[in-house]
C-alpha cells in the first residue's frame, strides 16, 4: 500500500492471517510479552478483541493503530454481502427473459423482479432448491427471534451447523439465492447461437441440437426444447448478456476507477444506474480508500455517519465495529504503519506448507521456510 513503512524496532505487529479463526485467541500471551518489553511505542494489530484487550494490559503506553490492510479487508467483505443481496438488480441489467415472466409469483421482499431473475422454472414455477431456501430461511430466522440457540436449530430442523450458521448470518434471502440462481450449465456457452439461428428462422429444435452438439454441447435435446419453450417465432429474440459472476462485481468496486478495463467501467455504470444501494456502496467504497491513501483518518465520523444514511446493513455492521475500535482505527488511518510485510511472510509459509501436505514433516519444512529466497 503507498505510504505504509516497514516496522522499527520499537514496534511491534499483532494479529493473525486473514484466514486463522479468533475463536482461541487470548490476550494473556501479547499481554505478557509487552510486560517485558517497555520500550514499544506503537502497536499495529487486526480488529480482533483479544489482541486490544492485550495490548492495552500490557503496553499502556502505546498506541495501537489498526492495520490498514485488515480495515480494507473488512470494507471488501461487506461489499461483497451487499452485492450478494442485491445480485437480482445485476442480473436484470444484464439478462433480459425472452417474454415477461408471469405475474402472479411471489414477490418477496425486493418485489416481482427479484422473484423472476433466475428463480423460476420453464413452467413459471419457483424452482424447487428456491423453495426449499426461502423455508429455511424463515424457520431459522423465527426461531433466532424466539431466542433459540444455534445448537438447539441444528437439532430441530435436522440441519448441519454450517448451514443454520449461513442462514443466520444473512441478512436477506437473496444473500443465499445468489449461487442458486447463478449456477452455470452446459447449455451457457450456446445460447448465443441458439438465439441467432433462432431469429434467422430455424425454429427446428433438433436441428439446432444438432449444430450446438457439433460445436461441443454435450447435453440432451430436451435440454435445448426446455430451454426453447418460451421462444415466439414471430418475435425475434435478442442474444443475452451473461450476468458478470459476484465476485467478478465486487472487484470492480474496490479497484481504483483509473485502473479499470473500459469495458469494466461501462458494466459498472449499467450496474450503478440500475440498483441504488450497490451505487452507494460502491461510492462509500471508494471514499474509504482515499481516506485510506491520503492518512485522513479524521475523516472516519463522516464517512461513518454518510454510510448510517442508505440502506446497507453489510455496511452498517462494518460500521458498528469500526466504532467500538474508533481510536485505533482513525490512528491507522492517519499513519503509515501497515503489517504488509508480516502478512506476506505468513502467506509465503502458508503456501510453503501446503505445497508439502502429506509429503513432508515439520523439520523439512523449517528448512525450506529458511532456506527459501
Amino acid at each position: 500500500m503507498p505510504g505504509r513503512h516497514t516496522p522499527p524496532s520499537w514496534s511491534i505487529w499483532s494479529g493473525a492471517a486473514p484466514s486463522t479463526s479468533y475463536r482461541d485467541a487470548t490476550p494473556t500471551p501479547l499481554a505478557t510479552w509487552l510486560l517485558d518489553h517497555p520500550e514499544v511505542e506503537i502497536i499495529c494489530r487486526d480488529r480482533a478483541g483479544a489482541y486490544a484487550e492485550g495490548a492495552r494490559t500490557g503496553a499502556p503506553q502505546a498506541v495501537q493503530a489498526a492495520d490498514a490492510w485488515h480495515l480494507w479487508k473488512s470494507v471488501g467483505e461487506a461489499v461483497e454481502k451487499t452485492v450478494a443481496a442485491h445480485y437480482t438488480c445485476v442480473r436484470a441489467v444484464f439478462e433480459k427473459p425472452p417474454v415477461p415472466e408471469p405475474t402472479t409469483v411471489p414477490t418477496g421482499d425486493d418485489g416481482p423482479l427479484a422473484a423472476s431473475i433466475g428463480t423460476l422454472d420453464v413452467c413459471g414455477r419457483e424452482r424447487r432448491l428456491v423453495v426449499r431456501t426461502r423455508e429455511r430461511f424463515a424457520l431459522v430466522q423465527d426461531l433466532l427471534h424466539e431466542g433459540a440457540s444455534l445448537e438447539s436449530i441444528c437439532h430441530q430442523l435436522q440441519l448441519d451447523r454450517s448451514t443454520v450458521r449461513r442462514f443466520a448470518r444473512a441478512t436477506s434471502i437473496d444473500e443465499l439465492l445468489v449461487k442458486t440462481i447463478n449456477r452455470s450449465t452446459i447449455l451457457d456457452a450456446h445460447r448465443p447461437h441458439l438465439h441467432q439461428r433462432w431469429n434467422e428462422g430455424c425454429h427446428d429444435t433438433a436441428q439446432l441440437h444438432r449444430e450446438i452438439a457439433a460445436l461441443g454441447f454435450t447435453g440432451g435435446i430436451r435440454a435445448v426444447r426446455r430451454y426453447l419453450r418460451n421462444f415466439t417465432p414471430s418475435a425475434p429474440t435478442p442474444a443475452p448478456r451473461s450476468a458478470p459472476r459476484p465476485r467478478r462485481v465486487v472487484r470492480w468496486i474496490m479497484t481504483n476507477p483509473g485502473n479499470l478495463l473500459d469495458e469494466d467501467a461501462l458494466s459498472l455504470k449499467e450496474i450503478r444506474v440500475g440498483c441504488p444501494e450497490l451505487n452507494a456502496v460502491t461510492d462509500h467504497a471508494r471514499d474509504f480508500a482515499e481516506m485510506m491513501r491520503d492518512l485522513r483518518g479524521d475523516q472516519l465520523p463522516q464517512w461513518m455517519e454518510r454510510v448510517e444514511q442508505d440502506p446497507l446493513p453489510a455496511l452498517h455492521s462494518l460500521v458498528d465495529g469500526l466504532r467500538r475500535d474508533q481510536d485505533a482505527v482513525v490512528a491507522g488511518l492517519s499513519s503509515p504503519w501497515c503489517s504488509g510485510q508480516v502478512e506476506g511472510r505468513n502467506t509465503r509459509v502458508k503456501l510453503l506448507k501446503r505445497a508439502g501436505y502429506g509429503c513432508a514433516n515439520f523439520d523439512l519444512l523449517r528448512k525450506r521456510i529458511l532456506h527459501r529466497t
